[in-house]
């Protein structure tokens, strides 16, 4: 063949490729590329969201270092994480693994497993709120836990469970991993359906115990997995705001600020647009470090 013609044949085929891509391409960067590069812009001025920006430099990044409330949010998101990291992921994995064994009614439970996961933040919000509620309506509590603890016997266990600092946190925690523990346990039970049967016959033909079987085949076997659900329960507790601003319905107060509802407050509730997008970026510096962190044990485990 001539290679002009192959020239020009190679160079039709590449841009009938980069049309194709193109639209994503320009859809990424309108909507990703340049927000992300004029929020960082923005963090070095100070605006209201109306009038001129004002160029001050690190002064917002400086006033962020000393800000407490600021850095009390980054606690309650990693507390909030931590219980997601323990509780929901701990009890996604006794799920998957109960029905990656031969279970009556096995289909019908991963199905019910994975329905949390699929609600609307907003709607378990509210549902949560609903159930949670102190509130009294001629001498009965509105709340359905607070009413069940009420007529069971147990007077003395009802409690605010979202106004008192000293739970609201952990009621939230336990909401989160409430609805989003269908996703470790689809993860999970896939990563466990991967695992050669074979390796548990000869293990139980030398003798081996389920505890032996468990800690020796199936756990080392799913360590790649299990990274990979700590990574996304990380990125997604840390970032979550939705399910508090629905179950908070009394308004963000600070022993139930999360770093996403502290960046929406100096925006919206001060109009310090400059500030919060230097709260944005730090906050996505910690998610990026975390992540790399976690890249980089997963890594190491993958070579061991």
């Amino acid at each position: 063949m001539n290679p002009r013609v192959q020239s020009a044949a190679i160079l039709k085929n590449n841009l009938q490729s980069l049309l194709f891509v193109l639209p994503a391409v320009l859809i990424f960067c309108i909507f990703y590329i340049y927000p992300f590069l004029n929020m960082i812009f923005l963090s070095f001025h100070e605006w209201w969201g109306i009038g001129p920006m004002h160029f001050i430099g690190l002064q917002n990044y400086t006033e962020i270092m000393s800000d407490g409330l600021w850095w009390d949010a980054i606690i309650h998101a990693g507390y909030i994480t931590l219980i997601a990291l323990t509780f929901q992921n701990a009890l996604a994995f006794a799920l998957a693994l109960a029905c990656d064994r031969d279970i009556r009614m096995g289909q019908f439970y991963r199905v019910v497993f994975f329905i949390p996961p699929v609600l609307s933040e907003v709607v378990v919000g509210l549902m949560g709120n609903w159930i949670l509620n102190p509130g009294l309506q001629e001498g009965q509590h509105i709340g359905l836990l607070n009413h069940f603890l009420s007529i069971s016997g147990f007077p003395h266990l009802v409690h605010n469970w979202l106004g008192d600092p000293s739970t609201a946190l952990t009621t939230i925690a336990v909401v989160h991993s409430w609805k989003g523990f269908g996703w470790g346990f689809i993860m999970l039970l896939v990563g466990l359906q991967t695992i050669d049967k074979q390796l548990y016959e000869a293990a139980r033909v030398d003798g081996a115990g389920a505890w032996k079987i468990f800690t020796n085949i199936t756990l080392p076997m799913m360590l790649p997995v299990i990274l990979v659900v700590m990574v996304l329960t990380i990125l997604g507790s840390m970032q979550v705001f939705i399910l508090i601003l629905s179950m908070v319905n009394q308004g963000l107060v600070n022993h139930t600020d999360v770093p996403v509802t502290g960046i929406l407050t100096s925006m919206i509730g001060h109009g310090r647009f400059g500030y919060a997008c230097a709260q944005a970026v730090i906050f996505g510096m910690i998610l990026v470090g975390v992540a790399f962190i976690m890249k980089k044990l997963s890594d190491k485990v993958k070579q061991a």
